[in-house]
């Protein structure tokens, strides 16, 4: 754990804090697919990512999802944040993208870092910052974006965090994603297809216009 502790974050944490971390923390692996936070849950604990991707989405009252946005080694969820610090249930539902490490983080440790470490003040800011902006992208591509737009900027964000152009996803878990139809994507990805954006393999989708 040490060592992907300090791969991660030893550039950016005080020795102290890392030395803390390592103590407090739980080490945790997941396999692609785990639910690491269901909605309506409360949060008892913090992730840091170590390796690999988690996705988190937006679930309305019916069940249907929304991607908001990938999480990546180095990363932290700010809305876990807010709702580990306000005490309140979690209003997003987090799954891994590819088998991960994190190391899950007390929420008590939390406040006393804030005020006792300045470099877990400045993460914990600059956390709310990127995924405030990721989180207004995914608004602006919903309201500005065409449908194949949206497509192909998810396909070259999941892409980016897999570090992988063949990608093994079903149409149907990608229209869950994007909150449409698998219909819709089979037939926009067949089109996208044709521009020579992706190639359509029996069980696979190669993205080609990186």
């Amino acid at each position: 754990m040490i060592d992907g502790l300090q791969q991660n974050y030893g550039d950016f944490f005080e020795p102290a804090l890392i030395k803390e971390i390592t103590s407090v923390g739980t080490f945790r692996e997941v396999s692609e697919g785990d639910e690491l936070i269901r909605a309506g849950s409360y949060i008892k604990s913090m992730p840091l990512i170590i390796n690999g991707a988690i996705k988190i989405l937006r679930q309305d009252t019916e069940g249907d999802e929304l991607l908001l946005y990938f999480l990546e080694r180095g990363d932290t969820c700010a809305m876990t944040l807010s709702c580990c610090l306000g005490h309140h249930k979690s209003e997003i539902k987090a799954i891994a993208e590819t088998d991960a490490s994190l190391v899950m983080i007390p929420v008590e440790k939390m406040e006393e870092w804030t005020t006792r470490y300045k470099s877990w003040r400045n993460f914990v800011f600059d956390s709310y910052h990127k995924r405030l902006i990721e989180a207004i992208e995914t608004i602006d591509s919903i309201a500005f974006l065409k449908m194949d737009d949206r497509l192909l900027k998810y396909l070259h964000d999941k892409s980016k965090v897999t570090s992988d152009n063949v990608l093994k996803n079903t149409h149907q878990e990608i229209a869950y994603d994007l909150h449409t139809s698998r219909v819709v994507i089979s037939r926009l990805l067949k089109k996208l297809e044709t521009k020579g954006k992706v190639k359509l393999n029996r069980n696979s989708i190669e993205v080609i216009d990186l």
